[in-house]
């Protein structure tokens, strides 16, 4: 079991009433963390402290920041067994998945380190004699950050690394389900260098986030949310930040489609669908849930795909035998369970897998579905995806944009302008021509449209995101007025 505890000045601290919550351990319903179940007074000390830390760290020099950043960088890296074994226990994830968590956290904080020097403005041409105009970036202040357990290295570093690249001063609210592999990463930041207040992390039960989450909104010092998770969560952290005036970053649920045309390479098109359905069990928001099929080739593409997901069975990810590991709870193979049931009663097939013991869930596929079905328009999160066959590229253009979620997709043709062309036309925040609906780069543009959620982390866009741009003049002429 892993003690955790608050994160405040770069110090230990236990929460304010020494109140304590337990992650249990998917698989076995062991304890794998007892984490610091932080107050209301402890959440403001986390955001009072951030603002201290501001006036100092947002006058740092970018090449001190970006070598803070770098060194932490390679301490994650070098920690990687200690998140293969946090993410194990807490989240039920396999070996590989974490490691990836790592490889791809370690190059956002070396992308972030490298947007230190890329905080530009510039000279506006004015129509004032005398006057120098001007288009700066500056740090916004404190930023609360908010991190998801699906991917927790990869979304906990993802949320802090560039406000902190930019100058801001950070509060993590780590997630209930992941605190320890969440307090890792900032145990790293602390390690490299990163001054006292800077980042500050709090563990909280989940019965006491709401409150927590309001009272941190609404902090005077507080002046950026950012939060990926549920789209149900997003509408709520949407509605109190448009309370309080906050500007907020949302990357939410996703339902993405992969359209697979008559000319497409079925072979490519089944193990990408294979990747972007089943990776980490289906539970990233890009994962692919909808494969939009032509007719003409659906029958070859199936049976193809229905044998590779019989080969991907799940397992208890301690043992490290199984390309699979656990869902996040019973709760889940429950309602994933209710998805392929309901599927099943209004006519589609299951031609691989459906079936769960506790928290482990092979490779699921279901063809012959519809939009009568829940599961055609709800997201599953899970390691099902499910086959809707269509007649020619218009309407697999139509049943692709036929969902409230825009934040991933994938078209397969050999005809690459075709392809490009309907692309296009896909009502999504990312698309991906002959590759899987699974794909993250640190610096690359991500973000969702519709129900997906609004604003993109990553790159020079992330620095719009987290910095204000303010237009400052210099009069260097005397001045003349009407009055």
């Amino acid at each position: 079991m892993h003690e955790i505890s608050l994160l405040l000045e770069s110090k230990d601290v236990p929460a304010a009433n020494g109140g304590t919550f337990d992650r249990l351990n998917p698989v076995t319903g062991d304890i794998a963390s007892r984490a610091a179940a932080a107050q209301i007074t402890d959440a403001k000390r986390a955001a009072d402290t951030a603002a201290a830390a501001f006036p100092a760290w947002s006058a740092t020099g970018p090449n001190a920041r970006r070598t803070i950043l770098l060194k932490a960088a390679d301490l994650l890296a070098s920690k990687a067994p200690q998140f293969i074994e946090l993410m194990a226990a807490e989240t039920g994830a396999t070996a590989g998945w974490a490691g990836f968590n790592v490889h791809l956290a370690a190059g956002m904080l070396r992308e972030a380190a490298a947007m230190t020097t890329q905080i530009s403005g510039e000279v506006i041409p004015s129509d004032k004699p005398g006057c120098i105009a001007m288009a700066i970036r500056a740090p916004a202040g404190v930023v609360l950050s908010m991190a998801p357990w699906n991917a927790p290295v990869i979304l906990g570093v993802r949320a802090i690394a560039l406000p902190l690249a930019c100058g801001n001063t950070v509060v993590l609210k780590a997630s209930e389900i992941c605190p320890g592999t969440h307090r890792l990463i900032a145990e790293c930041l602390r390690d490299a260098g990163l001054p006292p207040g800077v980042l500050n992390v709090i563990t909280n039960a989940p019965e006491d986030a709401p409150a927590l989450i309001e009272m941190l909104i609404g902090h005077p010092a507080v002046r950026r949310v950012n939060f990926t998770g549920s789209t149900r969560v997003g509408r709520i952290i949407a509605q109190v930040a448009a309370k309080y005036l906050k500007p907020a970053l949302l990357e939410l649920g996703g339902k993405a489609p992969m359209i697979v045309l008559d000319d497409a390479d079925i072979d490519a098109a089944v193990a990408a669908a294979a990747f972007g359905a089943f990776m980490n069990q289906g539970q990233i928001c890009m994962s692919t849930e909808r494969l939009v099929v032509d007719e003409k080739i659906a029958d070859a593409f199936v049976t193809k795909l229905a044998a590779k997901a019989g080969s991907l069975v799940a397992g208890d990810p301690r043992k490290g035998n199984a390309p699979l590991g656990s869902l996040i709870g019973i709760d889940a193979a429950a309602r994933i369970q209710a998805l392929i049931n309901d599927a099943v009663s209004k006519g589609a097939k299951v031609v691989a897998g459906g079936r769960s013991e506790g928290t482990l869930m092979s490779a699921t596929v279901i063809d012959g579905v519809n939009s009568s079905m829940r599961i055609y328009g709800e997201e599953s999160f899970g390691p099902v995806v499910c086959v809707v066959r269509v007649n020619g590229a218009d309407e697999a253009v139509r049943v692709a944009n036929d969902t409230e979620y825009g934040l991933s997709a994938a078209v397969f043709g050999r005809d690459i302008a075709r392809a490009f062309e309907i692309a296009k036309r896909i009502d999504s925040g990312i698309c991906h021509v002959n590759g899987p609906t699974v794909h993250d780069e640190a610096q690359m543009p991500f973000g969702g449209v519709k129900a997906s959620g609004y604003g993109r982390f990553g790159g020079k866009a992330g620095i719009a995101e987290f910095t204000e741009l303010r237009w400052i003049t210099i009069e260097t002429g005397p001045q003349h007025y009407p009055i």
